[in-house]
């Protein structure tokens, strides 16, 4: 007898649960991703204990007649593929066939479709179709699945808390709903409501729907477009962060993916504008023609590979920074923001929330305070005229009028007041000092009179060593001396006077922490950590005529309002603010 034998199909389908149905989460996912392909404008998922008991979805789509319904249990069924060729140009967002069978065979579903002319009732238990019947429903689908994993206990074992689990869910579901601005989305779980987007098409309303007034107001929107990609979107105010990715949001052709290259050139792209560790929201969909560009990496169908990528993360770069670059991004003296929601125990979740209640104007972009029409926060409208976008009216003239703690320095005009902080405003006029002297490339540098003797464990000077072209870029000129050292025998003009060695090591350690290399980034990099170093630090005494010729210098930079590691250089507090602080206007 052979030992080679064809798999039962209940058993093949329990495999391939264990690659599409991981958490609860997947389970919303597939299901949610069948509805918008049934064109669905309504979707409402109910959940009982953040979906372990039960998972309900329900939509109005166009439905299923009984065969179909049927057949759809059926593993590798589907309308979606019809041919190779489909496979490589994909516009759904379910493909493969794999979805509700999986679900099936590791819980109890009850599926109920109808598509205008009949209704039809499917029960499935573990796998096995127990009932189809008729039945009266109107148009759409509802699909309720229960006891997931009550037949596979080991996959149970390994669900994460019920706050994890409702937190993934809420994740994936806030994350559909910017993609699909069109589709109302409602979720509720233990009769809590939890999300309701409007469905309007205005992806700020649907921003504001999830993260709430506050983060609406300080999102700036972008468009961009090259020969093979356009991107749209919106990019938070350098002032608005997380210390988290979670509010990054990448879509493709309206999918929800996930990739690591992409993120990293979002991220470059505010470098000198937040600092380390701190993360932007973005919403980016980017569109693209479905042959340069593969769904089919996993079977979750979020991881993608692209062709062409070099010219997308160009595309993504520029567009991100020439936004930033034309907006005025002094952050106002107010309370913190509130970063994220908390959960109130493992199943419900309850936002933080102001005191005083906000509404937000969708056709200006702004916040209503309460009774009266007074905007807090205002964005530019993209047809900004670009003459009013030259540094100098971007940071108007401002006179210093004292400086506390040897830090901030206290200024003022006829909008109001602000503060200054002294090292992050000299950090960024020499950082763009030593970007250009670094660009121009016609720096006749210093000889020193000891050279600078740097030693290198062995695997750090390997990566040094290859990388010895980007010290010749710079302007350094050395010999190797023994082994893994390196002797610095000249350096560029812009090398820190008073802390050279510190300097020149630093200049090493970035060359040897990074793999991978552009030209522009690295100096960025070199160029934000030399300038620290020269840079007045905090404490440091300065006069008043001193700190007038550090503003002005300042209002000349091409950022004049965050230090190189996108820190914020300058706060204001308007004359509306002082007013209102002091109770003079109410």
């Amino acid at each position: 007898m052979s030992k080679i034998q064809v798999m039962d199909e209940n058993l093949a389908n329990k495999i391939a649960a264990g690659e599409v149905v991981e958490k609860c989460m997947n389970v919303v996912k597939e299901l949610v991703e069948n509805s918008i392909d049934a064109n669905s404008t309504t979707i409402k998922i109910e959940l009982i204990d953040s979906g372990v008991k039960e998972i309900k979805v329900v939509d109005d789509g166009i439905g299923m007649d009984k065969d179909d319904a049927v057949l759809s249990f059926s593993r590798h069924a589907t309308s979606k593929l019809k041919t190779l060729d489909d496979l490589f140009n994909i516009n759904s967002l379910g493909f493969r066939g794999e979805a509700l069978p999986s679900i099936a065979s590791v819980s109890n579903v009850l599926l109920k479709t109808s598509n205008g002319k009949v209704g039809t009732k499917v029960f499935i238990e573990g796998g096995v179709i127990k009932e189809v019947l008729n039945c009266d429903l109107k148009k759409g689908t509802s699909i309720t699945v229960t006891d997931l994993f009550y037949n596979t206990p080991v996959r149970l074992k390994y669900l994460k808390s019920l706050y994890t689990e409702l937190s993934h869910i809420t994740d994936y579901v806030n994350k559909m709903a910017l993609s699909y601005p069109n589709i109302k989305f409602i979720l509720i779980n233990n009769g809590k409501e939890l999300l309701n987007t409007s469905g309007s098409g205005d992806l700020l309303k649907t921003i504001f729907n999830i993260y709430g007034v506050v983060v609406a107001s300080k999102m700036l929107e972008i468009n961009g477009e090259n020969d093979d990609y356009k991107i749209y979107g919106y990019i938070s105010l350098p002032e608005l962060t997380k210390s988290n990715r979670s509010g990054i949001t990448l879509l493709i052709n309206n999918r929800v993916v996930k990739n690591n290259e992409i993120i990293k050139t979002i991220l470059e792209s505010y470098f000198t504008f937040i600092p380390k560790e701190r993360y932007p929201y973005v919403i980016i969909n980017i569109e693209v023609d479905p042959f340069l560009v593969d769904v089919n990496v996993h079977p979750t169908k979020m991881e993608v590979k692209f062709s062409k990528i070099d010219t997308l993360e160009k595309l993504i770069f520029d567009t991100i920074q020439d936004r930033l670059s034309k907006k005025t991004l002094i952050p106002k003296a107010e309370s913190e923001i509130v970063e994220d929601d908390y959960y109130k125990d493992e199943i419900e979740i309850k936002e933080k929330k102001k005191t005083v209640e906000l509404s937000f104007d969708f056709n200006e972009n702004k916040i209503i305070e309460p009774k009266k029409e007074v905007v807090k926060e205002e964005i530019k409208k993209n047809s900004e005229h670009k003459d009013i976008e030259i540094n100098l009216n971007r940071l108007k003239k401002m006179t210093p009028i004292a400086i506390v703690h040897k830090t901030y320095i206290v200024c003022e005009n006829e909008d109001g007041m602000y503060l200054i902080d002294q090292h992050a405003a000299a950090e960024r006029i020499n950082y763009e000092k030593v970007k250009e002297q670094m660009i121009e490339s016609n720096d006749l540098g210093m000889d020193v009179l000891i050279p600078y003797k740097i030693e290198l464990p062995k695997n750090e000077y390997i990566i040094l060593e290859k990388n010895f072209y980007l010290l010749d870029r710079l302007g350094f000129t050395y010999e190797e001396f023994g082994e893994n050292t390196l002797l610095i025998r000249h350096h560029p003009t812009w090398i820190s006077s008073t802390k050279t060695y510190e300097s020149i090591l630093k200049v090493i350690e970035i060359i040897v922490e990074n793999e991978k290399f552009s030209e522009e980034k690295f100096l960025d990099r070199v160029a934000a950590s030399v300038a620290c170093r020269m840079s007045i630090m905090a404490g440091d005494y300065i006069t008043l005529d001193e700190a007038s010729i550090l503003i002005e210098q300042l209002r000349h930079t091409k950022n004049p309002f965050n230090c190189a590691h996108g820190r914020p250089s300058i706060i204001t507090y308007t004359n509306y603010d002082l007013e209102k602080m002091f109770k003079r206007s109410m």
